[in-house]
């Protein structure tokens, strides 16, 4: 019986061993699933185009029943017809630009809207005004914008807090992020914006450890966090967005203890595309069909040109989104990402196609210059210069007389008013020669940076 005991011991040894060995592999394994939101994101491209014109055939045959507008654009569209991107291509653009003219004509969407009022769960009002109905989260789909997807691949995982910073007045990326986080399983604290150490207490109180809103913030936080000497130790991810993501100000951001990554999006699409920890270029979402297109046209541009962004949203059957042209520029990047998704990427927002601009997460556009001119007779001419000092997005508005006026200085502090009016941004404003202006045509000129 010794004998009999000591032949199994080695046994006994080497199945020990065996597991250990097996261990580090299981390791990998779950910090590779770890990575991906889910299996869609590494199918391969034929498997994903194949559910993509599936999607989009529904989808098209839904919106043609449901809503007024498509139902008269897509009218001699045959839905089970449309089996490629090349077809795609041939259908009608929507045009962010004739949305706000064409609500105000059919109240409260312009007819695109295709679901029951009780199938919204708000209405929201972006610049222009433009509004946008948000589709209720269901059982079955519990993030109908998606940014969840973005959320993920910047390092926010279930429990995290997130501490969003996104407006939750009027527009929709504060409730947006919210209900991304918790599609994930993350609480969140509704910070919003301004309340700068109100903010920072809650911080130190409650340690989140995701932050999201616009980068010039986070900064604006960590630095006042400094100064008081209130801790922003436990923030160590973030998603931002809402305006440009230079370099260095990524690289200072981290120095302070905040690795963030990107994800680019708009009020009627939702989640567009994102940054993964590989940031080469940004990933398109799972349930978009992205194309690049001729700006002030629908035809797709060669591989690698820069060209207007075109989206079709595939998972919104309550407010589609079908061809959408958003006045975005990007490219088409070669290739994959290096962290294995599979899907095709974008060099990100390159500008846009008019001269609408974003500053500080708000778009302001070359109608809204003209009415603030419009307020005041004085002026013959306006541009509005947009810089960047320090990472933080600063405006100010030139103005030219038409005639010398008693008192400048009272005059260009009824502007700066009425400028914060309606683009709801502070600005500068400085009246100059009539002659200092450039003749280019600019009502908008951009004059930011990024290095």
């Amino acid at each position: 019986m010794a004998k009999a005991a000591k032949s199994k011991a080695p046994k006994k040894k080497a199945a020990k061993s065996s597991i250990k060995a097996v261990k580090p592999r299981a390791r990998m394994a779950k910090a590779a699933a770890d990575e991906y939101f889910d299996s869609r994101e590494t199918r391969t491209p034929a498997a994903r185009l194949k559910a993509q014109i599936a999607a989009l055939q529904a989808l098209l045959a839904h919106a043609k029943k449901a809503s007024p507008y498509y139902r008269e654009i897509l009218k001699n569209v045959q839905p089970a017809k449309i089996t490629s991107l090349e077809a795609l291509a041939k259908l009608p653009v929507t045009r962010k630009s004739d949305l706000a003219p064409r609500q105000k004509a059919k109240p409260p969407l312009g007819g695109l809207e295709a679901g029951k009022p009780s199938e919204i769960a708000n209405f929201f009002q972006s610049p222009g005004p433009l509004y946008e109905a948000y589709m209720r989260p269901t059982a079955a789909v519990k993030d109908p914008w998606r940014f969840s997807r973005a959320m993920w691949a910047a390092g926010c995982r279930p429990g995290d807090l997130v501490h969003n910073t996104f407006s939750y007045h009027l527009t929709p990326a504060g409730r947006l992020t919210e209900v991304s986080a918790n599609a994930i399983g993350c609480p969140v604290f509704p910070a919003g914006v301004g309340n700068t150490e109100l903010q920072l207490d809650a911080i130190a109180q409650l340690k989140p450890r995701v932050y999201c809103g616009t980068p010039s913030f986070l900064k604006i936080l960590l630095e006042k966090g400094r100064e008081l000497g209130l801790s922003t130790a436990s923030l160590k991810k973030g998603l931002v967005g809402g305006e440009a993501l230079p370099p260095s100000l990524r690289a200072e951001l981290k120095a302070g203890g905040v690795d963030v990554l990107q994800s680019y999006g708009t009020a009627e699409l939702g989640l567009v595309a994102y940054e993964s920890s590989a940031m080469e270029g940004m990933i398109l979402d799972e349930d978009v069909i992205v194309e690049i297109v001729r700006p002030g046209t629908g035809d797709p541009v060669a591989p690698g040109e820069v060209g207007e962004v075109v989206v079709t949203v595939l998972g919104n059957p309550v407010y589609p989104m079908i061809r959408f042209a958003t006045g975005d520029l990007s490219a088409i990047l070669p290739g994959f990402s290096p962290c294995g998704r599979t899907n095709t990427r974008i060099k990100g927002w390159m500008g846009r196609a008019d001269q609408t601009t974003k500053i500080k997460g708000m778009f302001v556009t070359p109608g809204q210059v003209a009415q603030v001119v419009a307020r005041h007779p004085e002026i013959a001419k306006a541009r509005l210069e947009v810089a960047s000092r320090n990472n933080l997005d600063s405006m100010a508005l030139k103005i030219a007389l038409k005639r010398p006026v008693a008192d400048t200085a009272a005059l260009a502090k009824a502007v700066g008013e009425s400028l914060q009016s309606v683009c709801k941004l502070r600005g500068q404003v400085e009246v100059v020669d009539p002659g200092s202006l450039p003749n280019d045509g600019k009502v908008i000129a951009d004059l930011r940076t990024y290095q």
